[in-house]
């Protein structure tokens, strides 16, 4: 079995769950695109995850805020507002029938080109919009086991060139980084920044803890992680000293603790980092306490409706 820190428990009702592509639902087998699709081609797309809590698409207007900045970036007009997608976001989970443990994707590309090729200017129509929803509750075993990271060779690039806050389908260099980190044997990769300083994991955001401390990277070369953001409010409302900052793999290597965050995972302990131990329990007790505090903040979102 895969493990990572997108393990879900298994659940068999997504085998048929209803998928929207531009307006019309479809099974799992039949959701389909065209081969002319331009995030295909050239990976010319964005896209979004957010989770269903009890009813409540938790931290909502952050994950708006993020799509709409990366259409700013990438150059992307959107036939609709916020309050009209959100309304085909409910939709696709009332369709679904839907209202807890779920996380939904929502994809947005430029269109369809007329023939293959990156110039904006042949997209023929588009956007195209897809939604799947698929009940994934995180596997409690997995998280108490933590993950294992191998420092790729690979580097989080600069904001020059391809701005590491963007969240695009050009991932080709984040699954390069964690096929190395795969073949070294460990579960996930850690990534450098240009610097050489610790910047952030293939698909999540990493933190570790010293001397009761909690460490992360300046935010300059990682990934826009919302639930990275949350976890340094939940810091900062709790008077746990939390530093942004450039640090090394010469610090993390002496870490008391280190632990990942993501959407779906929420916090999730590492155990080892390059081989060497991290801490002395799988789930370190500050990584423990900042989870629950992060947890705090959905069920505060979740009463509030937000």
């Amino acid at each position: 079995m895969v493990h990572g820190t997108h393990n879900a428990v298994s659940d068999d009702r997504n085998k048929d769950i209803k998928i929207y592509i531009n307006g019309e639902f479809f099974k799992r087998e039949d959701a389909k695109i065209s081969v002319f699709d331009s995030g295909y081609l050239v990976g010319d797309g964005i896209w979004e995850a957010m989770r269903l809590h009890q009813g409540v698409l938790v931290f909502l207007e952050d994950h708006l805020e993020r799509l709409w900045t990366a259409a700013a970036t990438v150059g992307m007009t959107f036939p609709f507002s916020k309050e009209e997608l959100t309304q085909t976001i409910w939709n696709v989970l009332n369709e679904n029938n839907m209202t807890d443990h779920v996380h939904v994707r929502v994809m947005i590309t430029r269109g369809v080109k007329k023939t293959p090729s990156q110039d904006p200017r042949l997209t023929i129509y588009g956007p195209n919009i897809v939604i799947i929803p698929e009940y994934k509750k995180a596997s409690e075993t997995s998280k108490e086991k933590g993950i294992t990271l191998f420092t790729s060779t690979i580097r989080r690039g600069a904001p020059d060139y391809l701005d590491p806050r963007l969240n695009c389908h050009s991932k080709l260099h984040e699954v390069q980084a964690l096929i190395q980190a795969i073949e070294a044997g460990a579960d996930e990769a850690l990534m450098l920044d240009i610097n050489g300083f610790v910047s952030t994991c293939n698909a999540t955001n990493f933190f570790m803890i010293k001397n009761e401390e909690v460490w992360t990277s300046t935010g300059q070369y990682c990934m826009n992680g919302i639930t990275r953001a949350k976890v340094i409010e939940a810091c900062s409302r709790n008077g746990i000293v939390c530093h942004q900052k450039n640090f090394s793999l010469f610090d993390v290597y002496g870490a008391d603790e280190a632990f990942v965050t993501g959407t779906f995972g929420g916090l999730t302990p590492v155990t080892k980092i390059d081989g060497r131990q991290i801490g002395t329990k799988s789930f370190g007790d500050m990584t423990r306490t900042l989870s629950g505090l992060y947890q705090d903040l959905i069920k505060e979102a979740v009463s509030h409706g937000n």
